[in-house]
């Protein structure tokens, strides 16, 4: 394995995922504006919902950046992403949006092959399958 390959997918993940860590964080400094503008786009129980996406996206974000349940990470981001394009960044509903919408479909691309390809060698998933797999260090489970 190449260098490339061993340290890209890293720096890919992290910078593929850090704006969601900033949104989140942002999201829980402004709850009640958070709040007020998804039951202003008319979502019913903008409480919860406000609630699950700051969770998503912080989750999400932690799991793809550290390589933890990185899949499971991308599936929560694109739950959130997709959800949030379709609703707030709709080019048809407001021409405006089109460069937000392109925006998250090229997020929506990474956040794809993620879940396609998993996280990378440099990754807690990788560190845990190659313990797992190395028979020196697992004497213990024959």
């Amino acid at each position: 394995m190449t260098f490339l390959q061993t340290y890209l997918p890293l720096i890919g993940r992290t910078f593929l995922a850090i704006i969601f860590i900033r949104s989140g964080i942002s999201k829980i400094l402004d709850f009640g504006g958070t709040q007020e503008a998804i039951a202003n786009a008319g979502l019913p129980i903008a409480f919860w919902v406000t609630v699950f996406t700051i969770a998503f996206e912080l989750i999400g974000a932690l799991f793809v950046i550290v390589g933890f349940k990185a899949r499971l990470g991308a599936i929560l981001l694109l739950i959130f992403l997709v959800s949030a394009t379709v609703v707030f960044h709709n080019p048809i509903a407001a021409a405006d949006q089109l460069t937000a919408f392109m925006k998250n479909l090229s997020i929506i691309g990474g956040l794809l092959l993620i879940v396609a390809y998993g996280s990378g060698p440099i990754s807690v998933e990788h560190s845990q399958e190659a313990s797992t797999s190395d028979p020196i260090r697992n004497k213990s489970l024959r």
